[in-house]
C-alpha cells in the first residue's frame, strides 16, 4: 500500500509529487496520458502571475503571491527557465480608471511588490507598440513568463528520481473506501493507498463523486490562442494584460520563453472536458482583441493556434481539502489561473494536509537538484565546441528552425521520465516548435525514438498512449 497516490500529472499533481518525494513516503502518481503535463498544463498562457487579480483572502491570492516569490529559486534548482519581464494591465476608457485603482489596491493588499498606475503616455514609453486607445496601465514588475510543460517535466523528473513511481498510461475506473485507505482501480490494475491526492484537473469532479457526495462540478473553460513565430518575439517585452472579467484576465499579447509572441485566450465555458478543436471564430476574436492593446501585430507570422482547458469551479477559488465524507481524500480541484504559479505553494499545503494523515519525515537522501536537457541553441560557441567533443551527436541538427541537435533529442528519450512520442520529444527539446512545425524534423525524430525505445517506426506516436511494461515507465534507456 502507497502512502500517497496522486491522480493527475500536470503541474499541481507534478510539483505535489517532487514536494512529496522530500520525505520518507512511498509515492505515486496516475496518468491516462502517456507523458506528464497532457492535460491543461500543455495549452495556457504561460504566465507567472503577480498576484494583483485573485481576491483578497482567497487561495488564489495566498498560494499566486506564495508561488511568485518561489519561482525563481526552484528555476535555479530543477533547471527550468523563468524570466520576471513584469506585466501591464491596460484601461482604454478614462471612466474605468477606478477599475486600475482598485486592482492595485488588492494586488498591495495580496502582499505584491512595487506595484504603480502608469498613464497612457509612461505605459506606451515602456512599450512603444501599445495603441494610443491606452489611457492609463497598472504596471506590475513581479509578473514573469515560464514555460508550463519544461516546469511541469522538471518537478517529475526529480520526483522520480527521489523514489516517486509514475504510472502513465493509467486510466483511474473507481475509488472505494477501505479498511487503512483508499483502493484506486485502474485499466491496468488496483493501487491501494493510504491517501489520495485528486489532482485530475478537468476531471477532478468525476474523480472525486467516485469517494464523496459533496457537491463538486469543475466547468471547462476553452480558451484559444495564437502563436507567432520568433521574429515577432520582441514586439513588446512585457505581459499586456486587458481589464479582467468575471472570465478571466482577457486577451494577452506576451513574448514567450522561447522567444515567440503569444496571443489569447478567448473565455468560452463548455460541456465537452475534450473539447480542444480551435475555431475560426474564436481565432477571429483573439485577433480583434490583440489589436485593441498592440499595434502592428504582424499575423502573417502565425505558425500556429492551440485551444486550452481551464478548470473551473464554482466557487471562484482553488478547492483544496478533504470532504467531510471522505477522510484522507485531498482535493486539488478548479485550478484555472493562476494555477501553475500557485503550483509551488499549493504543493506544500498538500504535504501539510496529507501529513495529518501520515507522520512526515525528513529524507536524508533527498536530492534537490536536477538537470535538464542541455538546449544546443542557447549556448556560445565554444561551449558547442566542448559538448561536441565529448559526444558528437550535438554536431548533428535535426530541427533547424529551433537548431535542436540529435544529442538532445536522445538526452530526452534516455534521462529519467524520458519522452515516447513526438510530442514529449518537442517539449523536452523544443524540435518541432519552430515555423515549420515538425514538417522537417519529424522523420528524423520518429527514427530516434524507434531506436531508443525499440519499436517499429509504425509504432512511434504524436501522442497518447504507449503502452509499456510499469518497470519501464521512468527509465527508457535500453
Amino acid at each position: 500500500m502507497y502512502d500517497v497516490a496522486v491522480i493527475g500529472a500536470g503541474i499541481v499533481g507534478c510539483s505535489a509529487a517532487r514536494e512529496l518525494s522530500r520525505y520518507e513516503l512511498s509515492v505515486c502518481v496516475i496518468d491516462r496520458e502517456s507523458d506528464v503535463g497532457e492535460g491543461t498544463t500543455k495549452a495556457n498562457s504561460a504566465i507567472a502571475h503577480a498576484g494583483f487579480d485573485a481576491k483578497e483572502g482567497t487561495l488564489k491570492a495566498r498560494f499566486n503571491v506564495l508561488g511568485s516569490k518561489m519561482l525563481p529559486e526552484l528555476s535555479k534548482e530543477l533547471d527550468f527557465a523563468f524570466f520576471r519581464n513584469g506585466a501591464l494591465v491596460l484601461c482604454f476608457d478614462e471612466a474605468q480608471k477606478g477599475e486600475l485603482d482598485k486592482l492595485a489596491e488588492r494586488g498591495k493588499v495580496n502582499g505584491v511588490e512595487g506595484i504603480k498606475i502608469l498613464t497612457g503616455d509612461e505605459a506606451r514609453a515602456l512599450e512603444p507598440a501599445l495603441t494610443e486607445e491606452v489611457v492609463a496601465a497598472l504596471y506590475a514588475p513581479t509578473s514573469g513568463i515560464v514555460c508550463p510543460f519544461e516546469m511541469t517535466i522538471a518537478y517529475a523528473e526529480n520526483a522520480y528520481t527521489n523514489g516517486v513511481e509514475f504510472k502513465l498510461s493509467t486510466c483511474v475506473t473507481d475509488i472505494k473506501k477501505i479498511s487503512g485507505g483508499y483502493l484506486v482501480s485502474t485499466d491496468r490494475g488496483d493501487i491501494e493507498a493510504k491517501t489520495v491526492i485528486n489532482a485530475a484537473g478537468v476531471y477532478a469532479d468525476k474523480i472525486h463523486a467516485m469517494v464523496s457526495s459533496e457537491p463538486l462540478t469543475i466547468t471547462p473553460r476553452k480558451g484559444e490562442y495564437m502563436l507567432l513565430d520568433t521574429d515577432a518575439g520582441r514586439l513588446v517585452s512585457k505581459t499586456i494584460f486587458q481589464l479582467p472579467t468575471k472570465m478571466g484576465k482577457g486577451t494577452l499579447v506576451t513574448p514567450t520563453i522561447h522567444g515567440n509572441l503569444l496571443l489569447g485566450p478567448t473565455a468560452e465555458d463548455i460541456d465537452d472536458k475534450e473539447n480542444t478543436a480551435t475555431t475560426r471564430d474564436g481565432l477571429a476574436q483573439v485577433r480583434a482583441k490583440a489589436q485593441l492593446s498592440v499595434k502592428d501585430i504582424p499575423f502573417g507570422k502565425v505558425i500556429t493556434s492551440f485551444t486550452g482547458l481551464r478548470a473551473v469551479g464554482d466557487t471562484d477559488d482553488f478547492i483544496i481539502g478533504e470532504p467531510n465524507d471522505a477522510e484522507g481524500f485531498i482535493d486539488a480541484a478548479a485550478i484555472e489561473s493562476p494555477g501553475l504559479t500557485s503550483a509551488p505553494a499549493i504543493a506544500v499545503y498538500l504535504c501539510e494536509l496529507v501529513g495529518r494523515h501520515i507522520p512526515l519525515v525528513k529524507k536524508e537522501t533527498f536530492y534537490a537538484k536536477r538537470k535538464g536537457v542541455p538546449h544546443f541553441a542557447m549556448m556560445t560557441d565554444k561551449e558547442r565546441c566542448e559538448l561536441i567533443a565529448k559526444d558528437p551527436a550535438y554536431g548533428q541538427i535535426v530541427c533547424r528552425c529551433c537548431t535542436v541537435t540529435e544529442g538532445e533529442i536522445i538526452n530526452a528519450l534516455t534521462r529519467p521520465l524520458g519522452a515516447t512520442t513526438l510530442d514529449g520529444v518537442k517539449r523536452r527539446t523544443g524540435a518541432g516548435m519552430g515555423r515549420c512545425q515538425a514538417g522537417f524534423c519529424s522523420p528524423r525524430s520518429i527514427a530516434l525514438i524507434a531506436e531508443k525505445l525499440g519499436i517499429g517506426l509504425l509504432d512511434v506516436k504524436k501522442n497518447g498512449v504507449y503502452n509499456i511494461n510499469e518497470s519501464e515507465v521512468g527509465d527508457n534507456e535500453k
